[in-house]
């Protein structure tokens, strides 16, 4: 079998498929077996089903087919699927589909592949759709028990972060909101080939739903609109939302002062004002 996270093996295969590294498809693979192994510890695979996003060359696939139930790979690089298809041929737990994740019926490659039983999901998320892909992950109602997700360090800031901190911001709510979230360990850039700009983190994301009974619509709607203005206070980054005078009337009743800002709000604080307006 061959060792996938070996600088040689990754050369190795891009004189035989002519490969080429796409830098908008943000394609860096893994070239040390310790990250490797500790991304499938934290991942908890053995005996599940699993959906991988971006396998790259298969280098955590084929670790993982060694003891998860089965493995369905979404590789939007049709360059890479020859190679897959040669580097996890040995595998019979393994679909490989050549896919837009965005764009995917998701719903169906769940019912097609897991016949309607849990999965979760192992990926390293290209920076410039991390957040499309978790908000279709979670948003979906999809039988998704967690998610191991490798992210850029900025992302992996914005996602772990609260409203004392200042890297605060709608997707920390978002994340909080739809997962309890476990810090798992920083990736140095040193570790990937080619070498990224700046280094990685891996994080593991529970999957739930913090209030059921909120309106999704509604509580989201305004976290958008206030961190889309986040300068202003809480009061005028809302109103294009709602109404000034609705807004101090339900600030009042909330004991909420009017010269916060979006990211002095917790959670809590976004629910309570959505609650307030859905009745």
């Amino acid at each position: 079998m061959k060792k996938l996270y070996s600088p040689k093996t990754i050369k190795d295969i891009q004189k035989l498929y002519g490969f080429k590294f796409t830098k908008s498809l943000g394609q860096n693979f893994l070239i040390d077996k310790n990250f490797v192994d500790k991304i499938i510890d934290l991942s908890e695979v053995e005996g599940e089903n699993i959906l991988e996003i971006g396998p790259g060359i298969g280098t955590i696939s084929q670790e993982m087919a060694k003891t998860c139930k089965k493995l369905v790979v979404i590789e939007i690089d049709k360059t890479l699927i020859p190679i897959l298809k040669d580097n996890l041929g040995e595998f019979s737990n393994i679909d490989i589909i050549n896919a837009d994740i965005l764009k995917i019926d998701l719903e169906k490659v769940v019912k097609e592949n897991f016949n309607g039983e849990s999965f979760k999901v192992v990926s390293n998320l290209p920076y410039y759709i991390t957040t499309p892909i978790i908000e279709k992950l979670v948003e979906n109602d999809l039988a998704c028990k967690d998610m191991t997700i490798m992210v850029q360090k900025e992302v992996a800031d914005r996602i772990k972060a609260d409203e004392s901190m200042k890297d605060y911001s709608s997707l920390s709510i978002f994340i909080k909101f739809y997962s309890n979230l476990i810090s798992g360990f920083k990736v140095p850039k040193s570790v990937f080939m080619p070498q990224p700009k700046i280094d990685s983190q891996v994080l593991k994301l529970d999957l739930r739903i913090y209030d059921k009974d909120v309106d999704r619509d509604i509580l989201f709607k305004l976290v958008r609109a206030g961190f889309n203005k986040r300068r202003k206070t809480i009061l005028n980054s809302l109103s294009s939302v709602i109404e000034k005078e609705k807004l101090r009337e339900i600030f009042e009743k909330l004991g909420l002062k009017e010269n916060l800002r979006a990211e002095n709000l917790s959670l809590d604080d976004f629910i309570k004002i959505s609650n307030e307006l859905d009745n």
